[in-house]
């Protein structure tokens, strides 16, 4: 076990540190006026095959539609989140599975800067798959198939959060299996909780809400988990914010920019004018970077703005993950902005 002290006007403080075998990323961390919090994210998700398809408009009920073109991309919410908050300078372990079909999922993940000990490589197992059509405008319509992603075990759960503790994060979509169970493991183990509430099903109603500690989801979302009837932006806010006092609520808007709410702060930014190619990435770009911001100990309002110019620069790029720009890029972009 290691420690850090770190000496104030008037304590010591010594924090753990989790050991473990193998090598270490650098260690990133969040401060405050006397302590360093040494802070690992554990980003349990999909990862994906992307089948992406560019078509004219989206495919109608009953329609025959012929593809422009068609191209294999590594995706998943999961995958591209690890990726963001790699690229971002986070120090990020991605774990999940794939299939012996995936390990170009696994290879990129590496190539990005995350640890992928805790991935696992399921034999009989085939990786998740999406298709994806893409617009000439550069929104997007998809269709997602679990795979190995919704293969995922209380036992591996409990095998890979056991490298976790006190100061960590575990982030979380809603693409696997079991993840109101990593919620409440996560939280016995003392980790913090980011969840993404992606994609909304029947299912999500019944998972221990009141246990995440950090909400990045869009209006959408936002309106159903709150269960507002409104949809005006501030009011499913509000709402969010009156089920789950405890919690850091962030609601993005799309085009209308992205809510912030954490106790009695409030904040807000708005969009950066971009060419829109291609917005799949968009949110798992913008979920990512948030969080490695926070890990940086940036304010929230600026953890807003390096989010948002990531998600800038994401969505002028064709493709989701290797549409993420890195840490130097999007400080360059945003030099003047």
């Amino acid at each position: 076990m290691l420690c850090l002290k770190m000496v104030s006007d008037s304590c010591f403080l010594n924090l753990p540190i989790d050991s473990h075998c193998g090598p270490r990323m650098p260690t990133k961390t969040i401060r405050t006026e006397s302590v360093v919090v040494i802070m690992k994210i554990l980003s349990l998700g999909s990862l994906n095959i992307d089948l992406v398809y560019s078509v004219s408009h989206i495919n109608l009920e009953g329609e025959t539609l012929s593809a422009r073109e068609r191209e294999t991309k590594q995706g998943g919410k999961g995958l591209n989140q690890s990726v963001a908050l790699a690229r971002a300078g986070a120090e990020v372990y991605a774990a999940g599975a794939v299939g012996p079909d995936g390990l170009f999922l696994k290879a990129l993940l590496e190539q990005s800067g995350a640890d992928t000990r805790y991935l696992q490589v399921m034999e009989g197992e085939v990786t998740g798959h999406a298709i994806i059509q893409l617009v000439p405008t550069g929104q997007n319509s998809t269709i997602i198939s679990a795979g190995a992603n919704g293969a995922l075990t209380e036992t591996y759960i409990d095998d890979t959060l056991s490298h976790f503790g006190p100061g960590d994060l575990l982030l979380l979509q809603n693409e696997t299996s079991n993840v109101p169970y990593a919620m409440k493991k996560a939280r016995e183990l003392g980790l913090k909780v980011a969840f993404n509430a992606s994609p909304i099903t029947a299912q999500i109603f019944e998972y221990p809400l009141e246990l995440v500690d950090y909400f990045i989801i869009n209006e959408i979302e936002g309106q159903a988990i709150a269960g507002c009837e409104e949809t005006g932006h501030k009011a499913i806010l509000a709402a969010l914010a009156a089920r789950f006092p405890k919690a850091v609520i962030v609601l993005t808007l799309g085009k209308d920019g992205v809510l912030y709410h954490s106790g009695e702060e409030e904040a807000s930014h708005g969009v950066y004018a971009s060419t829109v190619v291609d917005t799949t990435a968009a949110g798992d770009t913008f979920c990512g970077y948030f969080l490695a911001s926070v890990a940086r100990g940036l304010p929230a309002a600026e953890a807003l703005r390096m989010a948002s110019l990531a998600s800038a620069l994401a969505i002028g790029v064709k493709g989701a993950a290797n549409s993420i720009p890195g840490w130097a890029e999007v400080e360059q972009y945003g030099a003047g902005r």
